[in-house]
C-alpha cells in the first residue's frame, strides 16, 4: 500500500548484474524517490562513474531538490565503472588513437541490452517520464555517444567537462580538428535523433590550447560539438543548454556544484496555476 503523505528524499540501494556483454559483474546504486504514490510520470537518469556518487553529493542534491519541490520523481541510476574504464568508456565501434576505448561498443551493448530491461524490471514502474544519461569527462563522451545512438532508449543527454577532444590522431602525427571522433560521427549521422543537450565546461577545466586562440580545448571542442549539432538543426535554448562555470575545474567538487542546475534543467517540477 502506498503512503498517502509525499516524503521528500531518496532511498539508494546496491545491486550487482552480471553482465554478458561485458563479461564481469557490474555494481549499481540505485537512488529511489521517497513516497512515491504509483500515479506518478516516473523519470529515469542513468549516470557514468557511479563509483563518484558521494563526491557528487548526489543523494544530498536529490534530496534537497525534492524538499524545495524543484524536481520530478526521477530513478537515478550510478553505474560504477570498472579497472577497464578506460577500454569500455568512448566512442562505440571507433577507438582512439592510443587503443582507448575499444570495448566502448560492449559497454553500449551493456546498457541498452542488459540495464535498461534490468532497472525497468526492478523498479516496477514504468518509465513515461525523460530518459537521460549523463556522465562527467570520458564518462560524459560515453554517455552523448550512446544516447545519439539509441534515441528510441533515451530523449536526453547531460554531459560534464566532456571529452570531446576524443581522436583518432595524436597531437604528433598531424592531428587536425577533423580527427575529433565525436564530431564526425555527429556529422555523418543522417537525420537529426530526438534529442535535448546539456552542455557543461569549466573555465579553468584544464590549460591546453592546441589552436593557441587563447580558449581551452575543453571550451573549444564542446562549442564546436554544438555548432555540429546547430548545423543538423537544434536550436540554442530550445534543444541546446551550454552552461560555462567560471572557475569550474575538472574535478568531481566542480561536477558536484553543476549537478543542481542539470537535474533542474532536465526534470523541472511542472507548477501549475
Amino acid at each position: 500500500m502506498y503512503s498517502t503523505v509525499s516524503i521528500p528524499g531518496v532511498s539508494p540501494v546496491s545491486l550487482q548484474l552480471e553482465s554478458v556483454h561485458l563479461q564481469r559483474v557490474v555494481e549499481i546504486d540505485i537512488f529511489y524517490p521517497s513516497g512515491l504514490l504509483g500515479n506518478e510520470k516516473l523519470n529515469l537518469l542513468l549516470l557514468n562513474d557511479g563509483q563518484d556518487a558521494a563526491g557528487l553529493n548526489l543523494k544530498e542534491t536529490l534530496d534537497n531538490l525534492y524538499e524545495d519541490q524543484k524536481i520530478e520523481p526521477v530513478v537515478v541510476v550510478a553505474i560504477k565503472a570498472s579497472a577497464d574504464r578506460l577500454l569500455e568508456y568512448g566512442v562505440a565501434g571507433v577507438p582512439d588513437f592510443a587503443g582507448r576505448g575499444s570495448r566502448a561498443d560492449n559497454y553500449a551493448k551493456f546498457i541498452t541490452l542488459e540495464l535498461m530491461p534490468f532497472i525497468e524490471k526492478e523498479s516496477g514502474m514504468p518509465f513515461l517520464g525523460k530518459r537521460a544519461f549523463a556522465g562527467c569527462s570520458l564518462g560524459g563522451l560515453t554517455a552523448f555517444d550512446i544516447v545519439w545512438k539509441n534515441n528510441s532508449f533515451f530523449d536526453t543527454i547531460g554531459v560534464f567537462s566532456g571529452s570531446f577532444w576524443w581522436r583518432k590522431k595524436d597531437l604528433k602525427d598531424g592531428y587536425t580538428d577533423e580527427d575529433r571522433i565525436m564530431h564526425q560521427v555527429v556529422r555523418e549521422t543522417q537525420g537529426q535523433p530526438a534529442l535535448k543537450f546539456w552542455l557543461m565546461t569549466g573555465t579553468e577545466d584544464e590549460t591546453a590550447d592546441r589552436n593557441r586562440n587563447f580558449i581551452i580545448d575543453s571550451i573549444d571542442d564542446t562549442i564546436d560539438l554544438i555548432k555540429e549539432l546547430t548545423k543538423k538543426g537544434y536550436k540554442r535554448q530550445d534543444d541546446i543548454f551550454y552552461y560555462e562555470m567560471v572557475g569550474g575545474k575538472h574535478n568531481v567538487a566542480t561536477w558536484s556544484k553543476a549537478l543542481p542546475a542539470f537535474l533542474c534543467w532536465a526534470f523541472a517540477r511542472k507548477t501549475f496555476l
